[in-house]
């Protein structure tokens, strides 16, 4: 077929043959390499349980793809709820045990906020920790495995590498399945009398081919956390599992403030504002998360 296809286009064959060679082979050698790590690429993250939820009773597992979760919600009463303020998220005993700075994991804790205030300001109105509201948010890190920086930067070496060796070849690059970091959280929402009306066990690990990974060992955790975020927002937002269910447009305030814009509600702006397109490329050229992003606000 490479012969044929050389003398229709009437290119020298030797020279074509070899090129055809080296993209088919690249392609099997790809979606091989796909099938394996879909099976070992991934880092484990535990659901496990910090204490900090007024009870764990009636949880039950609701999984996405790549995310395992336990939660409740008592959906009518959370729809019912017109304003939402949140706790800053902590990291447990155990995980603040773990092997980030206390400046990587501000940055980790710190992204779930951002995105939690971001995702309740969908419903919600979204107010400060001063002001009576009728949920109030808490999530806790409860577990935080490490990025391997050097793993990273090897995977994308071989990015580059491929863009400039095989320009316009479609063979995809994943990330080295080695030091994959992974994040556990557990959160809830209570009403004004500080009965619990939703909670959730969450648990998420970077996978090789999914998350492009960052140069810095919370890389994947402030990725993740991220995620997290937008997960037990939703769960508030719709009274229901995030899970299982097909994706909505984010409004054109959630939007604007993920590009780096002022947030919808002032109560957002104590979680710093998004990086925007510097953080988006940041992320695709793996930088650390402290390069891109300032952080939570000053406080006065």
């Amino acid at each position: 077929m490479a012969a044929h296809r050389c003398q229709q286009v009437e290119k020298p064959r030797g020279a074509n043959r070899d090129r055809t060679s080296w993209a088919d082979w690249l392609t099997i050698g790809a979606t091989v390499a796909l099938v394996a790590l879909t099976a070992a690429g991934c880092a484990v993250a535990p659901l496990d349980r910090a204490g900090s939820l007024q009870a764990y009773d009636d949880l039950t597992p609701s999984d996405g793809l790549v995310t395992r979760t336990l939660q409740k919600v008592a959906k009518d009463d959370v729809l019912a709820a017109k304003t939402v303020k949140i706790v800053p998220t902590a990291f447990s005993d155990a995980a603040g045990d773990g092997p980030f700075t206390p400046a990587q994991r501000s940055l980790v804790a710190n992204a779930a906020d951002r995105a939690l205030c971001a995702g309740l300001a969908e419903r919600f109105e979204v107010v400060g920790p001063a002001e009576p509201a009728d949920l109030t948010v808490h999530a806790v890190v409860t577990h935080a495995a490490a990025t391997d920086p050097v793993a990273v930067g090897f995977s994308k070496g071989a990015s580059v590498a491929k863009t400039v060796l095989l320009p316009g070849v479609p063979v995809p690059v994943p990330r080295i399945p080695i030091g994959l970091g992974s994040l556990s959280l557990e959160a809830e929402a209570r009403d004004v009398k500080g009965r619990q009306e939703a909670a959730m066990i969450w648990g998420r690990a970077a996978n090789a081919l999914t998350d492009s990974g960052r140069v810095a060992e919370n890389g994947d955790a402030y990725t993740l956390a991220a995620a997290f975020g937008d997960d037990f927002s939703k769960l508030l937002v719709k009274g229901e599992t995030p899970f299982g269910k097909l994706p909505s447009l984010p409004s054109i305030e959630k939007l604007g403030a993920q590009l780096g814009g002022a947030p919808k509600y002032p109560a957002c702006e104590a979680f710093g504002r998004s990086p925007g397109l510097i953080g988006m490329v940041g992320d695709g050229i793996g930088l650390p998360p402290d390069w891109t992003d300032k952080g939570a606000a000053a406080q006065p």
